[in-house]
């Protein structure tokens, strides 16, 4: 079908906006000029359907019994029966792209929507024997760390039905935890993978930045996204690293010369004489629950036991993360996730047309359909934006090479550095018509020793450390860029010492 060429109405707003002076005559000088150029989309439309994927049927469908309302929908998908993954099932976070089966990112103004093709991780776990069990519930636009955001409703903690499961990979962190799934995908962009395993009692890896593919998972900030793994052990996560890492060439936030180790085989190796730092700046937040840090610093001593030499260590650059995070992701947000339809503009590598176009006409024709933390990002992104035209978001970039430098130096003098991955245990589950300030508070006040890694790359594993008033807390084990086996080799070691992770006591869905 032609591109519709612009009347003079269609014009004149935008000739407003951007303050170009223009009389109607003047567009109308404008318009042939204008329809000439438009030929050139006819033909990119016509050349683009001789490589669109074709559309793909699988069987999925609503959950008859789903616990702690972490389905968004199940399915059952097999492509072999061989390989490191074999009769293991997994949750995808609906974050992620499995073709023929609807993908929602938590919100309403994604509903509708059905990829027609697999992310890189779906096609690397369906190649290595897993079986797709479903797509597990995230939130709204996963834009929280908390889990009472999603427009299908809360997903509840297996080890406490009224309390978060922590975001935004909830659904995958309550699937995982109940032992309903093997294992389960998740996303991270502020610290969604490590903040609801930590909830919940699991294991959850955000590998370093560009060593596992994105492509195939909707965007919120291109610097800030990754994909990884979530398990019940530090063996599985390892297993499941090894097989989604590695160049796709899709995805330019890969180095070309990334290389995959035998993760699990490097769990074997010794750990005794390793160096751990313990960073004082991760320890002592004005909202730590008492409990946390004690349980984190007695997790430690475990690392001691295995002849691992801990010792404090200060990246005053620590307390800086979090605030350097909120301008890249609040304003890296609103021009890509929203503004650029997920995607935007100047990116070299895969695209999803289709999920633009749908989630574009859906958010614009009703913005209502956003949620509250969204909502927030946008007024105070646009707001930034059209006062200082970006340059803040400039500023923050500048500073990322030295946060990340801090974490190098630190990381020079240590193999691994350790802390809570969050100051907090699971918060209660917002009711349905709370007030918008506690709204907003227990979806974003997690995130003070998680958000810096997104921005500075490093992998960063949340294992458990203990219980705190009977729930899960966690600590976080960070290592050196593309070192992900040695954080997992330091986690598996503790796993060990601790005879193994504690389950969540059986409880029924609420």
């Amino acid at each position: 079908m032609p591109f519709h060429p612009p009347s003079i109405t269609e014009l004149s707003p935008i000739s407003d906006t951007y303050g170009l002076g223009l009389s109607d005559d003047e567009l109308a000088e404008f318009v042939p000029h204008i329809k000439e150029v438009l030929s050139s989309w006819d033909l990119v439309d016509e050349l683009h359907e001789q490589i669109r994927p074709h559309a793909v049927t699988r069987s999925w469908g609503r959950p008859d019994h789903n616990p702690f309302a972490a389905w968004y929908v199940t399915c059952d998908i097999t492509e072999s029966g061989d390989g490191p993954l074999a009769g293991r099932t997994v949750a995808v976070k609906d974050n992620t792209a499995v073709a023929g089966v609807p993908m929602m990112n938590g919100s309403a103004a994604l509903a509708g929507f059905v990829p027609d093709r697999d992310a890189t991780v779906v096609t690397r776990m369906l190649a290595a024997g897993a079986t797709i069990a479903g797509k597990a519930v995230c939130e709204d636009l996963c834009f929280s760390g908390a889990s009472h955001t999603s427009a299908t409703g809360p997903v509840r903690n297996p080890w406490d039905p009224n309390r978060t499961t922590g975001g935004s990979s909830s659904g995958s962190a309550a699937l995982v935890a109940a032992g309903i799934v093997d294992i389960a995908t998740g996303g991270d962009q502020g610290g969604s993978v490590r903040l609801p395993a930590a909830f919940t009692g699991i294991v959850g890896h955000k590998p370093t930045h560009g060593l596992v593919p994105y492509t195939g998972a909707f965007p919120i900030e291109q610097t800030l996204d990754h994909l990884g793994p979530m398990t019940r052990t530090v063996a599985d996560a390892a297993l499941l690293l090894g097989v989604i890492a590695g160049r796709d060439g899709l995805d330019p936030r890969q180095p070309t010369d990334v290389t995959v180790p035998d993760y699990v085989a490097q769990l074997q190796r010794p750990v005794a004489g390793m160096r751990v730092g313990v960073l004082r700046e991760g320890f002592g937040h004005p909202e730590a629950v008492p409990g946390v840090d004690d349980a984190v610093r007695r997790a430690v001593d475990v690392l001691r036991t295995q002849g691992m030499h801990c010792e404090d260590v200060s990246i005053p650059w620590h307390k800086h993360g979090r605030k350097i995070w909120d301008v890249i992701a609040v304003e890296g947000a609103t021009t890509q996730m929203i503004d650029g339809n997920g995607y935007g503009m100047n990116w070299q590598g895969a695209y999803d047309p289709a999920l633009i176009e749908h989630f574009g006409s859906r958010r614009q024709a009703d913005g209502t359909l956003l949620p509250d933390t969204v909502k927030l990002v946008l007024l105070t992104g646009r707001h930034t934006i059209q006062r200082h035209h970006g340059a803040h978001y400039a500023k923050a970039r500048n500073l990322v090479p030295r946060l990340r430098a801090a974490y190098d130096d630190a990381l020079s003098r240590f193999d691994v550095i350790v802390m809570p991955t969050t100051p907090l245990v699971a918060t209660p589950i917002p009711v349905a018509d709370a007030p918008r300030d506690e709204y907003l508070a227990r979806a974003l006040e997690m995130m003070a020793n998680t958000a810096g890694f997104d921005v500075s790359g490093h992998p960063a594993c949340s294992v458990p450390a203990g219980l705190v008033d009977g729930l899960p807390t966690g600590m976080m084990i960070v290592g050196r860029h593309f070192d992900d086996a040695t954080v997992l080799r330091v986690a598996h070691a503790y796993e060990k010492a601790t005879g193994g992770f504690l389950l969540p006591p059986k409880v029924g869905a609420p």
